[in-house]
């Protein structure tokens, strides 16, 4: 009788310790930042059953410790040794076989994450695509007819920049994109290896220079952004950063027809940061490259 009321409890802190950490799972969705993509979703509930599955083992230690201390406790000086622990086959396979499907099963969402995450330009060097029913995000190979995107905007970066291309040839130092549509980001590194990071669109892409890399997204909340260069890139690399704004279908093309009429020029972080003073008395003399100013929005030849 007393084994059966151990038993219960072992089965009732067992569904407790489900509940809790399946709570503290949903909780993490609020330590990242807003989710903006259709991808974004995906990553988050990968990165929400990671945290349960966290919170579940070391919770389950710590109740286990706590369980073993109130039933299992020796008595008052008896310094005696326990009783020599033999090996249990099914409790071998049980704690081997578990792991090994979790395991499995993560290793399996992540590669299919990033199948919907991979990008036309890098195929020569990993090949990763089977069909799938809806891509948000994907990665086409080397011949392969691209799916159809709403709007394609040319990216390009170098030292100390973002450009951005659109379709009536406007160049700016600011991301827009609509909400809602496929839109087709067609990067270009001008000098050495950059990163596109976007943590609300859960995208971090390097730009590779000498190939063109294709990416397809969606945005689905509107709002303003903030693109950041995620690789070291050289000097002032920390201030490659860029606006990116997700609009309405209507706000993008009314900002397309305003910065087609009104080029405007904005200040360069990198600009700013090399032609301060110095704040120490005295120079490193560390050779480093100069900045250039860029404008934001200007009509681009084409």
């Amino acid at each position: 009788m007393v084994r059966f009321w151990e038993y219960l409890l072992i089965a009732g802190l067992i569904a407790v310790l489900l509940v809790v950490s399946h709570w503290i799972g949903q909780q993490a969705y609020a330590w990242m930042p807003l989710e903006a993509t259709a991808e974004a979703q995906k990553v988050d509930d990968l990165f929400s059953f990671l945290v349960s599955i966290g919170a579940f083992i070391i919770l389950g230690l710590v109740a286990m410790m706590v369980y073993s201390i109130l039933f299992f406790r020796a008595p008052k000086y008896d310094y005696s040794e326990g009783h020599p622990s033999r090996g249990d086959l099914k409790l071998e396979i049980l704690w081997t076989a578990i792991p090994t499907l979790l395991v499995l099963w993560i290793a399996f969402q992540g590669f299919n994450i990033y199948q919907q995450l991979d990008v036309l330009g890098l195929r020569q060097i990993v090949h990763l695509h089977t069909p799938l029913e809806s891509q948000p995000a994907y990665a086409i190979a080397t011949g392969e007819k691209p799916k159809p995107a709403a709007e394609t905007i040319e990216v390009f970066v170098k030292q100390w920049d973002w450009s951005f291309r659109y379709p009536n040839n406007v160049t700016s130092n600011e991301l827009h994109l609509p909400v809602n549509l496929r839109t087709r980001l067609n990067m270009h590194a001008k000098d050495v290896l950059h990163s596109f990071y976007v943590p609300e669109f859960r995208l971090q892409q390097y730009i590779v220079p000498g190939r063109d890399i294709d990416l397809v997204v969606t945005p689905t909340r509107t709002g303003k952004y903030k693109l950041k260069d995620a690789l070291f890139s050289g000097t002032y690399f920390a201030l490659m950063d860029a606006n990116v704004q997700v609009e309405s279908l209507e706000q993008y093309n009314q900002w397309l027809t305003t910065a087609e009429q009104e080029p405007t020029t904005i200040k360069n972080q990198a600009v700013a940061e090399y032609t301060q003073p110095p704040k120490t008395l005295f120079k490193s003399g560390w050779y480093t490259v100069a900045p250039n100013q860029t404008a934001i929005a200007q009509n681009a030849v084409p």
